[in-house]
């Protein structure tokens, strides 16, 4: 049965700065879809959608809205002028007996309604406008990378809101997981043009190759029969001068056409040479806590970090991922415990402030001139990885034209920002590599280079993101920051850590091991001849050893691929390493049980 069409462009044209992003546009969102809205950065999505909001009127074409529909765009900075709190601006628009929506968004998406403006963050402002198109609950929604700012947890209440809403939508996003979820139909911008596949997000790659491996095919058979056309009118134009115009008139035709093709973007040259090797041992955290005032960021927290490892970081917003990041790295103190960095270190940092970028620089100036970069003799040349390379060239390599060298950076878009910044810790050689919020406004191709390159790296990586695919694909340990001081360390990725969460909390709930007999009921009677610490340490065993099973049994699993070693070697060594571990730490913690069982029951 046809769906109603809520919105409908046609003929869309739209120039900025003299070179068009789009030409004769056409699309329809109708009733019930659920659209990806993908493209590479600066093909225009976010002006798509402000098109699609009726907030940017274009050169030509028209727009038109099914009467009545109601539209909602998620500003990501939203103009909060006037209004005392976030709070005063999520429900501007709503009546008295509607301000609790606003409420369960805001707690959800953990904002705090009663902070300032003028004090709140990016992030705080862009969520404040995500709980506000909530609230409203419009029937078309329009969202530019909702999840950005967001930490776990309440990316997944976003995912359950939107999948329960009986809405239509219109999703911007660089997080994979989150538009595999929710998807049902996908818009690509592509050099001026949009396709729609009703598929979802997963089938887009497939799809965009597919088109890719077709037009490269189309190419191939035009420029062939361009060479035979061109052998044909230099070998015998002559004797055929006056019967052949049209033939030669059909080449200029097949020139022109060829001329007239949008080449597809390069992807960037994203690369990253390995310095002077390190020691065996990166980092070695003992006994780490530090708190400001009530606020607990670990406590007694262990950690060894070797050579190749990529250590992730996840937990709520302000939990203090960033924080126990510095510690690690020395830059902040702690209030007990200690931290040794390893021999011969390199680091390289990128940032989830940008702060290392000056917004009033132009983005040449941000590498010719960066003090750590070094000169390679003239202003126009800078130092990459030892060599020298011209400023224009290299940027190009990350995708900036020649007319953006002298913009300054505040004029670059998210995704821009956080390219010129891999730009400059990619030029420096490095054995430990720190990525704090590294996939922030990055688009599917760069993402998927960067993954690659870090696959590639011979350093160590220590990683902080929200991106649960991206954490998958990259991490072989996951350290999780859950409040009140609390961080456990699992092996694996993100999806490695819920997996193992999840028995770990079954455990607690019934912290009987599976094949050790030991029974809770024998547990229970047994407590009378040990010290308090010794009977806590007694109920607490049957969990660790259900927890450590379990990590064992995951590793098992993980080292049952024959093909591991050979395809991924420094993987196939680090689950080695944590398989011999574990199945030692497990036989210690048997045999303390055992022990004090024996003590109990004296």
């Amino acid at each position: 049965m046809a769906r109603a069409p809520l919105l409908q462009l046609t003929d869309i044209s739209l120039t900025f700065g003299g070179a068009p992003l789009f030409a004769d546009l056409s699309l329809i969102v109708q009733g019930g879809d659920r659209v990806a809205l993908v493209g590479r950065n600066g093909s225009g999505k976010s002006t798509l959608l402000k098109v699609m909001a009726g907030l940017v009127e274009p050169d030509s074409g028209s727009r038109v809205l099914s009467p009545g529909t109601s539209v909602g765009y998620m500003e990501q900075e939203p103009d909060l002028a006037g209004f005392a709190t976030l709070g005063d601006y999520a429900i501007s628009d709503l009546g008295p007996a509607e301000a609790w929506r606003v409420e369960a968004a805001a707690s959800g998406l953990k904002l705090q309604l009663e902070a300032s403006p003028d004090a709140a963050s990016g992030g705080e402002r862009r969520r404040a406008a995500l709980a506000k198109l909530l609230a409203e609950a419009p029937e078309l929604m329009l969202l530019d990378e909702p999840t950005n700012h967001l930490d776990i947890d309440a990316i997944a209440w976003l995912e359950a809101e939107l999948r329960a809403a009986r809405k239509a939508y219109v999703l911007i996003s660089h997080d994979r997981a989150f538009l595999r979820a929710l998807t049902q139909a996908t818009l690509w911008v592509d050099r001026g043009a949009v396709r729609r596949q009703d598929k979802g997000f997963d089938a887009f790659e497939a799809w965009r190759d597919k088109v890719w491996e077709e037009e490269d095919a189309a190419r191939h058979k035009l420029n062939r029969k361009i060479k035979a056309e061109s052998r044909w009118a230099v070998e015998g134009i002559s004797a055929r001068r006056k019967r052949n115009q049209g033939r030669v008139r059909a080449l200029q035709g097949l020139r022109a056409e060829r001329a007239a093709q949008v080449r597809r973007a390069g992807t960037a040259a994203l690369d990253l040479d390995t310095g002077p090797t390190s020691g065996k041992r990166v980092i070695e955290a003992r006994g780490l806590t530090k708190a400001f005032g009530d606020r607990v960021i670990v406590r007694d927290f262990d950690l060894r970090v070797q050579r190749g490892d990529r250590v992730a970081f996840v937990g709520p917003n302000g939990v203090g991922k960033t924080t126990l990041l510095k510690m690690l790295l020395g830059e902040v103190a702690s209030d007990a415990g200690s931290v040794k960095l390893g021999t011969n270190l390199e680091i390289a940092v990128f940032d989830q402030a940008r702060a290392k970028l000056d917004p009033d620089a132009t983005l040449w100036d941000s590498l010719a001139l960066d003090p750590m970069l070094g000169m390679a003799g003239t202003s126009d040349q800078v130092m990459v990885r030892g060599t020298p390379r011209h400023v224009a060239g290299y940027l190009k390599d990350f995708l900036f034209d020649d007319r953006q060298l002298k913009a300054p950076v505040r004029s670059l878009s998210g995704g821009e920002k956080a390219r010129l910044l891999l730009a400059r810790i990619m030029a420096l050689p490095s054995n430990l590599l720190v990525l704090d919020e590294p996939t922030n406004d990055l688009d599917v191709e760069t993402l998927d280079l960067l993954q690659d390159v870090l696959g590639d790296y011979d350093g160590t990586v220590l990683l902080v993101s929200h991106d649960r695919d991206f954490l998958d694909r990259v991490a072989t340990q996951t350290i999780a920051m859950e409040g009140d001081g609390r961080a456990q360390a699992y092996p694996g990725g993100w999806s490695d850590y819920v997996a193992q969460r999840g028995e770990r909390a079954a455990a607690v709930a019934k912290p009987t091991p599976k094949k050790a007999p030991l029974g809770a009921a024998k547990a229970e009677k047994a407590v009378d001849g040990l010290t308090y610490t010794e009977q806590h340490r007694f109920e607490a065993l049957p969990a660790e050893i259900e927890r450590l099973e379990a990590e064992i049994g995951k590793l098992e699993g993980l080292l049952s691929d024959a093909d591991l070693f050979t395809r991924e070697p420094m993987k196939f060594k680090k689950a080695t390493e944590a398989l011999v571990e574990r199945q030692a730490k497990l036989s210690q913690a048997e045999e303390d049980w055992l022990s004090l069982a024996e003590r109990a029951e004296g």
